[in-house]
């Protein structure tokens, strides 16, 4: 994937999505894992074509009338489906890579009735 590196320490800083404020912070010291904000979007439609793809990850959340489809948009629904890859493959910063255009965050993305497992 031809992606662009972004920063980090920023990204982690940023809210998830400020149209949903009532995110959770976490006070256990879990992390999640969503899609940079810096991401051109051809590179996030490839990472999430090849996580829902080979990658296996279990994309069904964010399909059309599922808990996460809503708000339809590239970077939430790659940010889903990267949380579910991270977690099946250990969570480590390895498995939140996506050629430097995931992001491991300690603020719980969740939102509604989308919630980051």
């Amino acid at each position: 994937m031809g992606v662009h590196n972004s920063d980090l320490s920023t990204l982690q800083s940023q809210p998830y999505n400020s149209e949903f404020p009532e995110k959770r912070i976490n006070p256990n010291g879990r992390s999640w894992c969503i899609a940079s904000y810096h991401a051109q979007k051809s590179d996030l439609q490839k990472a999430l074509d090849w996580v829902c793809g080979p990658g296996q990850a279990d994309c069904s959340a964010i399909q059309s009338g599922q808990r996460c489809f809503e708000p339809n948009e590239l970077i939430s629904h790659a940010s889903v489906a990267f949380n579910n890859y991270y977690r099946k493959h250990g969570a480590t910063a390895e498995a939140c890579n996506f050629g430097g255009i995931g992001a491991q965050v300690d603020s719980d993305p969740s939102y509604g009735t989308c919630t980051y497992d």
